[in-house]
């Protein structure tokens, strides 16, 4: 608490709340900004919680969605709190000038997990250091896994996407109060988080809702819809239930829980199994978040600032010794790779001559990469040229055998390295100044759209953090881009195979 102050009193659209002053700025958490998603509001959109009278306190993380926790694999890598109680659409703000006059810029942070794990209240994204460099940072929770994301027939779908348009709602009507601009309003998220963000963009729903946004190693897309109904279908069956949103209410919900980790464990990046993901819905979602963008029809005005880490992959292959099980298998993984992009032998043969010394998990690994990250965001750089700024993240951890690899710029963007949650990833010792950079450069782009180099143009500038000083480089993905243009341009003649889109939905 600041000396000689009180903890600091706000009022929300749905009533005052009082929060606490932390390391020099005011911190409000576990505000909600929706209803309880469970009764008669399970499996439906969200709707406004409850006013209350009085003041509510907001000194605490608030209910975390319901979830599984990771995998003795992932979980020495990933924190994730689990917080109980239904209350779980809740946000958190931290501001350095709670009141009206401040009209400060506002980030609005989205967590990843794949839909199905994360939360707000994972250490990693204190959002302190941006309230003290003058941003009022807000960070939501959601619906995930089959509450946020499964496909039923008698529910609608996308009801985690639902809950983030909800909080940019909240944001919009309550964010004054806090110091914040409605009016200078970015949107960031990383991996799940980008996804989220991307189909924002899309969303006519949210629509003005913010002016800004960041795609950190997630590209906008939308999930094939028999992909999730398989999700909830194989549920439904081990469960021995009807495949409906009203049977899947009446189930114990950590029974639920435990059906779909265990039903949805090859749903990795890599592995493709089935999973949850936004779809196209013709309602929330009207179209392919990428196509919408690339058409240019969607998100008119909005900077963007998007890129990836070096090394994504190792994330998904190093927990459990998958590197070396890849590697053992070979052509069979390469062949494996090679379906789960939908690309031709072209694109694998060009990939091993571009890497001559890569073993199978690293040709995979950067090939599932490439796939699901740097070609859509190359292409939606391509599409938007002069606002869009493209970043890549290339220092390796100092835990054995991660790299670059996903997730890990999160300690650098929050400036939270110094954190135990950080170390999980960064090992000991990670450089303050490539903090310092990464987290200025956050910073200036929510505040001016300028992060401090130059935008997307015909050499495709892409500024590299933690390689030596930052700098900028030109054209880095622009050979494995064209390996997957001309794999479009080429005919299937052998067995009447189609021609392939460039990126596959």
């Amino acid at each position: 608490m600041r000396s000689g102050q009180t903890n600091p009193v706000v009022r929300t659209v749905h009533g005052a709340v009082r929060g606490r002053y932390e390391h020099g700025v005011a911190v409000f958490r576990g505000i909600p900004y929706a209803a309880p998603p469970f009764g008669p509001n399970r499996f439906r959109p969200p709707v406004p919680p409850e006013p209350w009278d009085g003041v509510r306190d907001a000194g605490s993380f608030g209910p975390t969605a319901p979830k599984p926790p990771y995998s003795e694999a992932f979980a020495r890598y990933l924190s994730d709190p689990a917080i109980p109680g239904d209350d779980c659409l809740n946000l958190n703000v931290w501001t350095p000038e709670p009141g009206p006059g401040a009209r400060l810029p506002v980030l609005v942070w989205l967590h990843g997990g794949a839909l199905t794990r994360g939360s707000s209240a994972v250490p990693v994204y204190d959002g302190h250091t941006f309230a003290r460099d003058g941003v009022v940072c807000v960070s939501i929770n959601y619906r995930l896994g089959v509450e946020g994301y499964g496909l039923f027939p008698d529910a609608p779908a996308n009801a985690g996407l639902r809950d983030q348009i909800a909080a940019l709602r909240w944001v919009r009507d309550s964010i004054t109060a806090f110091g914040g601009d409605p009016d200078r309003v970015t949107v960031a998220g990383q991996s799940a988080g980008a996804i989220s963000t991307g189909a924002l963009l899309a969303a006519p729903g949210a629509r003005g809702l913010f002016r800004r946004a960041v795609l950190q190693s997630g590209a906008p897309e939308a999930a094939d819809r028999d992909k999730v109904r398989r999700m909830v279908r194989r549920m439904a069956s081990r469960l021995k239930i009807p495949a409906t949103a009203e049977a899947f209410a009446a189930a114990d919900r950590d029974q639920l829980l435990r059906v779909q980790a265990e039903v949805g464990r090859f749903s990795s990046p890599v592995l493709g199994g089935p999973g949850f993901g936004l779809v196209v819905d013709g309602d929330v979602l009207p179209r392919d978040p990428l196509e919408a963008l690339v058409d240019g029809d969607a998100a008119p005005g909005v900077d963007l600032m998007m890129g990836w880490t070096r090394d994504e992959y190792r994330l998904w292959l190093v927990p459990g010794g998958l590197v070396e099980r890849v590697d053992r298998l070979g052509a069979v993984a390469l062949a494996g790779a090679r379906a789960r992009c939908h690309c031709g032998n072209e694109v694998v043969r060009g990939y091993r001559a571009l890497r001559p010394g890569a073993g199978a998990a690293e040709t995979v690994g950067q090939l599932v990469t490439d796939h699901l990250l740097r070609i859509p965001m190359h292409r939606l750089a391509d599409a938007r040229p002069a606002s869009a700024h493209v970043y890549e993240f290339a220092w390796p951890s100092n835990l054995p055998d991660l790299g670059a690899c996903h997730a890990l710029e999160l300690g650098f963007v929050f400036d939270s390295g110094d954190g135990p949650d950080a170390r999980r990833l960064a090992g000991e010792g990670a450089p303050q100044e490539l903090a310092d950079a990464m987290h200025g450069a956050w910073v200036r782009f929510v505040e001016s759209g300028d992060p401090g180099w130059a935008p997307w143009d015909a050499t495709h500038p892409v500024r590299v953090f933690g390689d030596g000083d930052p700098h900028t480089v030109h054209g880095p993905l622009d050979a494995e881009y064209d390996l997957w243009k001309a794999d479009v341009s080429e005919p299937r003649t052998p067995r009447g195979t189609r021609p392939r889109r460039l990126v596959r939905r």
